[in-house]
């Protein structure tokens, strides 16, 4: 199947979902020494969410399934729970990217290569999957996006403006064979764009080449949030800097210039010398409610009172992601969304 001609769009992540998916948790070696303490966070996040929109779960087998009901205490209210394989727990990336008609016709899937962030880990066939299998579940179609694409790689405002970054998507690594304007044409196609925004570097730890969901975000069009680090010594500083100056001289695809909203960022956080990508920016819009990655620092309260001023008409909720970053991504990296059907055009 093919959208040419079609005039669909990724709708942004505060529009309606129909639900929220997640993939149990279950490669040890993704936090290593510490697994026995993250199937808690997803426990977190479930109990968060449920009450705002379904959560739609994959799990691996009979035992996993166990594990759930056991975390749940037996209460799976506003949880459902498909057998899909995963090689590990970051389905942001090589889930499906849902998108619907401009006026308003039915979700569809566009499905992306997966390689496993440039080929670092491996196998990752199985997660390259996920999206065909998520849609013979739900029976909906599927469109091949022809390229490696992560979704947090990218952020959209719903109204035709992309947020990524240059570090991530122009990446050898990925697509060798195509230059910035081939990625441009096949993401406008896909995705409904009027106009893609380009930052620069990621942060220090990042392990996916610089996601944008640990960098700056769409909140509502026009307006982004952007992680800021005050100390000129940490490594953060100038990246972080740099990509504030460029957002600052950006315009959207509606032609308003862009408000930039401060976001702070934690205290570096470390696990066994390594330096790993705490960034409140990793947060995900929920219907009701908004997930906040915590990570046990005097800044976390304040991150949080942005956001919930940012997001006034929902709750913030923190989850402590102190452990989960151990593997190197927080709570955008671990959920997708897909959108109600029921859902406006803006």
């Amino acid at each position: 199947m093919s959208l040419v001609g079609a005039e669909y769009r990724m709708p942004a992540e505060w529009e309606p979902h129909e639900a929220t998916w997640l993939a149990w948790p279950h490669k040890e070696e993704s936090w290593p020494g510490i697994f026995q303490r993250i199937p808690a966070v997803w426990t977190a996040m479930v109990r968060a969410l449920r009450g705002s929109e379904e959560v739609r779960l994959l799990v691996r087998d009979d035992d996993e399934e166990a594990d759930i009901r056991q975390a749940l205490e037996g209460d799976l209210a506003g949880v459902k729970l498909f057998r899909v394989p995963t090689d590990d727990a970051w389905i942001r990336d090589y889930g499906p990217i849902f998108v619907r008609g401009a006026s308003g016709e039915p979700a569809t899937v566009t499905s992306w290569g997966f390689n496993s962030w440039g080929e670092k880990y491996g196998p990752w066939d199985l997660d390259d999957a996920v999206p065909a299998r998520i849609c013979a579940h739900l029976e909906l179609p599927v469109v091949e996006g022809g390229m490696i694409l992560e979704g947090g790689s990218i952020d959209v405002d719903g109204q035709g403006t992309l947020l990524t970054t240059e570090s991530c998507l122009l990446n050898p690594n990925r697509n060798p064979a195509l230059d910035r304007a081939e990625i441009e044409r096949r993401l406008t196609e896909h995705l409904g764009l009027r106009k893609i925004l380009w930052l620069g570097e990621g942060i220090s730890g990042d392990d996916t080449d610089g996601h944008v969901d640990d960098l700056a975000r769409f909140v509502a069009p026009g307006i982004v949030v952007t992680a800021v680090e005050t100390d000129e010594a940490d490594e953060n500083y100038r990246p972080l800097r740099e990509n504030r100056d460029r957002l600052q001289g950006m315009t959207d695809a509606a032609g308003r210039s862009l408000e930039v909203i401060d976001l702070p960022t934690p205290s570096a956080v470390y696990h066994e010398g390594c330096r790993c990508p705490a960034s409140y920016a990793n947060f995900f819009v929920a219907n009701e409610v908004v997930l906040v990655p915590t990570f046990q620092c005097s800044a976390d309260g304040r991150a949080l009172g942005v956001l919930g001023e940012v997001f006034s008409g929902r709750q913030v909720v923190g989850i402590d992601c102190y452990d989960l970053i151990w593997g190197l991504g927080a709570v955008h990296c671990v959920t997708q969304q897909q959108p109600s059907d029921l859902s406006p055009p803006p």
